[in-house]
């Protein structure tokens, strides 16, 4: 069968909520979607709630990824142990609640393995190898698919990262810089991959944030506390077709809306 996953980019704050819920349900039968993976470690703005995390899980999502904010919000530790459609960071090196990677039920009895991993490259250096423990996840868990959001800086690192598991997972996508890339390929061993989703939330801003925030910030300004822009809002996706058959991706197509 062709198996469509759709991965949607970071969700920044109440509007960026808002808008998903609006819109995904639909989205999803536009495009036939089978599985939906939602990174929403910027629904507080930085960290996301218990509710907000439920409240991505009613919009329609299957499973919720985050980030380096995942800690940001404390009381969301509780959930990330109760709830399994959460995933945090796999390559956390302390003891923390949660887990970094889990197998879900897709269509056709499918097991669908989601893994969430974190870059050490100009990110907090606190992280395990996510290189050695993605193949640590590969060889403790069996899933008939793979796929993996990779939250990291360097678009270097996620490319190395899509490299090393080529035709070994069926798609890997970057999450955390918030800008969508035009680089969506599939690699040659038949992994689909892209640098980064990009971001759900205000379209009239940097990373989600108001403009001036931003360039108060690089002007040496007071520090503030970071506010979810105002006006319309946008949705950056990416959708992964993939053979069940041959475990090749065979389509990798961006699905963004806006306002």
């Amino acid at each position: 069968m062709l198996f469509r996953l759709l991965a949607i980019g970071d969700v920044v704050g109440d509007p960026g909520l808002d808008y998903l819920e609006r819109h995904l349900r639909s989205l999803k039968k536009w495009k036939d979607v089978h599985f939906t993976v939602v990174n929403g470690e910027n629904a507080s703005g930085v960290g996301v709630t218990p509710k907000q995390a439920q409240l991505i899980l009613d919009a329609g999502c299957d499973v919720i990824t985050l980030g380096n904010h995942t800690w940001n919000k404390l009381q969301i530790a509780d959930f990330l142990d109760e709830c399994p459609y959460i995933l945090r960071p796999g390559n956390y090196t302390s003891r923390v609640p949660g887990r970094g990677w889990g197998i879900y039920d897709g269509p056709r009895g499918l097991r669908v393995g989601v893994m969430n991993l974190i870059g050490r490259t100009e990110m907090d250096a606190n992280f395990d190898n996510p290189f050695t423990v993605a193949d640590k996840a590969l060889k403790e868990a069996d899933a008939d698919v793979w796929f993996l959001d990779f939250h990291a800086e360097a678009t270097s690192e996620k490319g190395a990262m899509g490299f090393y598991l080529d035709g070994r997972v069926q798609a890997v996508w970057g999450t955390h810089t918030h800008v969508p890339t035009a680089d969506t390929q599939i690699l040659p061993q038949g992994t689909g991959f892209v640098s980064d989703l990009g971001m759900t939330g205000p379209a009239v801003s940097v990373l989600g944030i108001p403009p001036h925030q931003a360039i108060n910030r690089f002007l040496g300004g007071l520090p503030a506390r970071y506010e979810a822009a105002e006006g319309p809002c946008k949705l950056n996706a990416v959708l992964f077709t993939v053979d069940t058959d041959t475990k090749q991706c065979v389509a990798v197509e961006r699905v963004d809306i806006q306002e």
